[in-house]
């Protein structure tokens, strides 16, 4: 039993890591943060999987967390599909590194490792491994070369850039 549930918090504490090549951007401020972003584009995964219109919203908790609202069009069901979970962050306020969870005490890494500092309007956000890859920005679409210049980053950083999804919002 004893190694089962170190096995288990070792998996768990994983989930809270960062990639080798990402840093979390530094003087993070969770108030510019806060409000609506689209998904630009996405490295695929079986929970976004087929979905369009992919927006998340952030806002602040009464417990000083952030709540997540992820919502998306899933056009072969005809419905809207929508999950809510909670955030927290990893070291401190100023760091765009937090934890996210959907599901009970199971977290996940949010590292905001690329961000339009002087307007908050487009971001690159990170999971616990380079599996995890999203382009977030304040409108449903991003100037070519702003997106170029995101997609290269991330590249860079030892994403596989040429598996993106781009997300469709009509």
């Amino acid at each position: 039993m004893k190694r089962i549930v170190m096995v288990v918090v070792l998996l768990l504490a994983g989930c809270v890591g960062i990639p080798e090549n990402v840093k979390p951007v530094e003087g993070f401020v969770l108030e510019r943060y806060l409000g609506t972003w689209y998904e630009i584009a996405r490295l695929d995964h079986p929970f976004e999987r087929g979905l369009s219109r992919v927006s998340a919203e952030y806002g602040l908790r009464d417990d000083g967390g952030v709540r997540v609202v992820n919502r998306g069009y899933a056009a072969d069901e005809k419905r809207w599909k929508q999950a809510e979970g909670k955030a927290h962050f990893v070291r401190g306020p100023d760091e765009g590194f937090l934890k996210v969870s959907f599901f009970g005490p199971f977290y996940g890494s949010y590292i905001v490792f690329g961000l339009d500092e002087a307007n908050y309007r487009h971001a690159l956000v990170s999971g616990p491994d380079k599996s995890y890859l999203w382009i977030l920005a304040r409108t449903p679409t991003l100037d070519k070369a702003v997106l170029d210049g995101l997609v290269a980053r991330a590249s860079a950083a030892g994403f596989d850039t040429g598996k993106l999804i781009f997300v469709s919002h009509d």
